[in-house]
């Protein structure tokens, strides 16, 4: 009699599909280390990328052996109106594939692939009584060719910056670097990073799914190979406070890192993947309702709050129809709680809801802004909360957070899950990237985690560098996560009487674009009382109508850094934005099936930059020549 002992063992390689073949990802075991590569219609975009990790109680980086792996296929079907699109379908195929160290202990791969998507993510086991791990190292890269080219915004270091409030996700990118360029502080890369891989395609890396769990991560520095690795907090972010090392339970899991992947750019725009693979945490308390917001911070600055102005753009606000108002720093002390209260039974007589800022903090920056200490501890917070129950604050703009530690992860949950027991919405400033968060958290309504409007009052080289940085962000940032940028800045000089200041050099019809090229639920835009009679009233129109819900979007057109053509969708209603960034005057040809052989409003720039409206009718084919200025815009709408 014989007996046969079967071990299981890897093959050559794991090979996961799209459901249309088309991207594939190849997984291998290679000398007891874990490894990935990634092709799309057979053209590599990564080459071996390590995988694999270390605990402070297990070591997943070498003598692996493989133990199983099981396949389903993935069928969702969900609706959020806070995101891109609203009705999302998500077919994917995924394997887990099991490792196991010398000691027994058990690592999981899973890995879902979707026709132009890749989300990842390991899962621990128990061993034995041990029920909790330190991740002092992750190993997962992503190692690009040599010829890639890169579209990074590099991550701060902590400490630095206005009031040591860095790192805030508010640095500049720079277009078109070669692989294993140093960043510019040494630290790594903020996420979402694009990635240009020459004639095979293009690739965007992100994560999605952090929440207390677990740390937010980033990219290292590059080397000269192309290979980027996931890379934790810096020790010195919120001042020293909590572990740069993310713990977890056990078993547990990590996040899900992200890779999106076209041989264009229209799968990066239009891609869904930071919510395809997360659910919600809780149920919402209310319908929350998101919408228009006017706010007096941006032009009039910190001299505006007071109760008069504040009165001033809760009128703006009831006389654009929009749905709200955001009264920014210092309110605690400048007007006070009792003229609050005042203002919200103004605000709600005229149908305007209110928000109200507050400084996330008390010990890890110098921000001297109130109100300070309400939204930090459980017990403030929820007293706080319960008082803008009371009035009726629709809201909350939290800022000045200044890192990813998992401890900061658990203060940004703690805010939102307190918050929507009394039913109100949460922004974020001054913060980290939102990594899945519109469908984690109910309430959630954006986080800023770009280099936003304010800046445009800051420094003329803001202004100089408007046009090329808007056009990056449907590319990158906006691409994984609702971007609260602040839009619409119709002052010709950003100050409060529009005389004086740093000088905007796009056009109008630039500005009336971003409302429609940025995305996220709740829009502050950057429109002041004297803009009502300063422009014709089909630029007020315009903005009075602008929603910010989108059923779809489709990337038309475009180049990070150089130009964008996007449309977008509500309801029935087409918009289709474009803006130029480069010198010239720009024509795209284009073509608009949506809107072939219907009428159009047509908003473009006359020679002098001054705004223009037409009305014409696309041709049955839906083509049509666009003509943009430089630093200007063309929008057609079928309203």
């Amino acid at each position: 009699m014989s007996i046969f002992i079967l071990f299981p063992l890897l093959a050559e390689q794991i090979e996961i599909k799209s459901p249309d073949n088309n991207l594939a990802v190849s997984l291998s075991l290679t000398d007891g280390s874990l490894f990935y590569s990634v092709a799309y219609k057979n053209k590599n975009i990564l080459e071996d990328s390590p995988l694999g990790m270390i605990t402070n109680v297990s070591d997943f980086s070498q003598n692996l052996v493989f133990v199983e792996k099981s396949t389903q296929a993935i069928h969702k079907t969900y609706q959020e109106p806070k995101i891109k699109k609203s009705n999302v379908t998500y077919n994917a195929n995924e394997v887990t594939a099991t490792f196991k160290t010398e000691h027994d202990e058990k690592i999981s791969l899973i890995f879902r692939v979707s026709n132009n998507d890749i989300a990842f993510k390991y899962a621990l086991s128990q061993n034995g009584e041990t029920a909790r791990c330190i991740i002092e190292k992750e190993l997962t890269g992503f190692n690009f060719p040599s010829f890639t080219t890169t579209f990074l915004t590099p991550q701060a270091p902590p400490m630095i910056g206005w009031m040591k409030t860095k790192p805030s996700y508010e640095e500049e990118y720079v277009p078109d670097e070669p692989v294993g360029t140093p960043s510019k502080y040494g630290v790594g890369y903020t996420f979402p990073g694009l990635f240009h891989i020459g004639d095979n395609g293009w690739a965007l890396v992100s994560e999605t799914g952090v929440g207390s769990l677990y740390c937010g991560s980033k990219l290292s520095e590059g080397t000269k190979d192309g290979l980027y690795t996931i890379s934790f907090p810096e020790e010195g972010e919120n001042n020293g406070i909590g572990s740069a090392n993310p713990a977890i339970s056990l078993p547990g899991e990590t996040p899900w890192r992200t890779i999106t992947i076209g041989e264009d750019l229209k799968p990066i725009v239009e891609t869904t993947i930071a919510f395809d693979v997360v659910e919600p945490l809780y149920e919402p308390s209310i319908d929350y309702e998101f919408g228009r917001s006017t706010w007096s911070w941006l032009l009039w600055q910190d001299g505006s709050i007071n109760f008069e102005d504040q009165k001033t753009y809760i009128d703006l606000s009831s006389d654009m129809g929009y749905e709200l108002v955001l009264i920014d720093n210092w309110w605690d002390t400048r007007i006070g709680r009792e003229k609050v209260e005042e203002l919200a039974r103004y605000a709600a007589s005229k149908d305007v809801g209110i928000s109200l800022w507050y400084n996330s903090n008390g010990f890890w920056s110098d921000a001297p802004q109130g109100p300070k200490n309400r939204m930090n501890t459980s017990v403030a917070r929820k007293e706080e909360m319960a008082w803008l129950q009371s009035i009726g604050a629709k809201g909350i703009k939290v800022d000045f957070f200044g890192g990813d530690k998992q401890e900061t992860m658990q203060l940004y949950e703690d805010i939102m899950s307190d918050a929507n027991d009394y039913g109100l919405a949460v922004i974020f400033h001054g913060c980290t990237l939102p990594r899945g968060w519109e469908i984690m958290y109910p309430n959630f309504a954006g986080n800023e985690a770009v280099l936003a409007s304010e800046n445009l009052i800051f420094t003329q080289y803001a202004n100089d560098q408007e046009a090329f940085n808007a056009t990056l962000h449907p590319f990158i940032r906006n691409s994984v996560g609702s971007m609260d940028f602040g839009p619409v800045l119709l002052n010709k000089q950003h100050n409060r009487s529009n005389d004086g200041g740093s000088i905007r050099k796009t056009t109008e019809i630039f500005q009336l674009a971003t409302a429609v090229l940025f995305q996220t639920p709740i829009q502050h835009f950057g429109i002041t009382p004297n803009n009502l009679q300063e422009y014709p009233a089909f630029v007020i129109d315009f903005m009075k109508e602008v929603p910010t819900l989108w059923d779809e979007t489709v990337y038309i057109d475009g180049y990070p850094g150089k130009y964008v053509v996007l449309a977008r969708r509500h309801a029935d209603q087409w918009y289709i934005a474009a803006i130029n960034a480069e010198d010239e005057v720009k024509k795209v040809d284009i073509k608009l099936p949506m809107l072939a052989g219907k009428n159009v409003s047509l908003y473009s720039d006359e020679k002098d930059r001054s705004p223009h409206f037409n009305t014409l009718k696309i041709k049955e084919d839906g083509k049509i020549t666009l003509t943009i200025e430089s630093g200007g815009g063309v929008i057609i709408t079928n309203k």
